[in-house]
């Protein structure tokens, strides 16, 4: 018996951004979407175990993309901001933070002030992209290889 999957294949007239909100509204109500909407591939959630990123580093990592907005830009929330959503104290959230950017995934920059005083951090990501894109074939020869086991003549009859 295998699991069932909860992926399901969007058409194309849902995948345009008006489409996923009126589907996220449907699925959260208008008022719990109004707030906004998290987009993260599917992919960094299921190679979490790949990546070797634990479930703290996982949760900080999703809070720091939730403040990356702009493809060319980058995130720079506070740690004490982060830490107050997911109920970690600040040195917890630094302690993670530092890990994520000691794995690559993230590149930390420090800001200061035109007074020349500290601000908060800023964060790239183009270590995780890059991560991503390069275990994503792995996950697409295993995604063919199931589709494949699946059909009638197994592996051997469907060539992956």
């Amino acid at each position: 018996m295998t699991a069932a999957s909860n992926v399901v294949q969007l058409t194309a007239a849902q995948t345009t951004p008006a489409e996923q909100a009126k589907q996220s509204e449907k699925k959260f109500g208008k008022a719990v979407a109004s707030h906004g909407l998290f987009i993260a591939p599917a992919l960094l959630l299921r190679a979490q175990a790949r990546l070797n990123v634990n479930s703290t580093q996982m949760i900080v990592l999703l809070q720091l993309l939730d403040f990356w907005w702009a493809v060319d830009g980058s995130a720079h929330p506070s740690i004490a901001t982060v830490a107050e959503r997911i109920d970690l104290t600040p040195k917890q959230v630094q302690r993670t933070v530092n890990a994520l950017a000691e794995k690559g995934l993230i590149t930390r920059i420090h800001r200061t002030l035109p007074s020349g005083g500290k601000t908060s951090n800023q964060y790239k990501f183009d270590g995780l992209v890059a991560k991503l894109k390069q275990i994503e074939p792995d996950f697409e020869k295993a995604r063919k290889m199931k589709k494949a086991a699946g059909k009638p003549g197994g592996l051997t009859a469907n060539k992956v």
